[in-house]
């Protein structure tokens, strides 16, 4: 399904400012295959997703989606293959619309009819079950404005605005990172439970290892713009957040990692 082959990527070059982001990238994600991603600060996971979604084109390698070569399209010709879910919630929908003329939008999204031609009783039945699944008794407000909302209640909708769609490709981008507690608990139970009922490809970053231990497939950890472990499900099982630490601070005695980062490893991820 996703593909990245020898995939490298260096900001300002050449200047004081130069970042060597990605370096020599191969990843290799399956149909239905869910794969969450851990790292240091800095240490490009952000930056891989902007590279798979197109934010920017890589300076060299092949980035392949459903068997597609994307490395050179722009990021809105990836659009039909792609979604995405970023940390913040007050991105991704539109204040101003309401509940129903979000979802409506992120329905036809891709479709060439304009976004509010369709949005009939029967459709707005629909929505009112597929919202009704959130558990926020959301299903009877979705004439109101999305504005209006808490963060968590905007997240989960705008988590349910990008399977909708059912893509081929969903990136969840630290996307439970502003949550309060509780409602990080409610949106990735959600998250499990579309990926599962849909069966979709999922590339997911997160700043919690207890997280990336219980949920996904493999656990993909990140380093100075290197893969530095590819975590199959059955290890991460007999995994606890302390040995995870561990392998980072393996990097310590190869210089990679100083005793600072995986102090902020420890302070972020615990």
């Amino acid at each position: 399904m996703l593909k990245i082959s020898s995939v490298h990527k260096i900001f300002n070059p050449g200047t004081p400012n130069e970042v060597y982001a990605l370096r020599e990238i191969n990843l290799e994600i399956r149909e239905g295959e869910f794969v969450t991603v851990i790292g240091t600060n800095g240490s490009g996971k952000s930056t891989l997703l902007n590279a798979i979604a197109g934010a920017f084109l890589p300076d060299s390698g092949i980035i392949e989606i459903a068997g597609v070569d994307v490395t050179r399209k722009k990021d809105f010709k990836r659009a039909k293959y792609i979604s995405r879910v970023f940390q913040n919630p007050f991105m991704g929908t539109a204040p101003d619309m309401t509940i129903a003329e979000n979802l409506h939008m992120a329905y036809m999204r891709g479709k060439r009819s304009y976004p509010r031609k369709g949005l009939h009783t029967g459709r707005l039945h629909a929505y009112r079950e597929e919202v009704k699944q959130l558990e926020m008794q959301l299903e009877d407000r979705l004439d109101s404005l999305i504005g209006t909302l808490s963060g968590g209640q905007r997240q989960a909708l705008t988590l349910l605005m990008a399977v909708i769609t059912q893509p081929r490709l969903l990136l969840l981008d630290e996307h439970t990172a502003a949550l309060d507690p509780k409602s990080a608990t409610q949106v990735i139970s959600l998250t499990k439970k579309f990926i599962q009922r849909w069966e979709l490809t999922t590339l997911m970053i997160t700043h919690s290892m207890q997280q990336a231990l219980e949920v996904g497939d493999r656990t993909i950890m990140l380093h100075k713009g290197q893969i530095i472990d590819d975590i199959p499900q059955k290890e991460k099982q007999r995994l606890r957040v302390d040995d995870l630490l561990e392998k980072f601070a393996e990097l310590r005695k190869t210089e990679r990692l100083t005793d600072e980062m995986l102090e902020d490893l420890r302070r972020d991820y615990l």
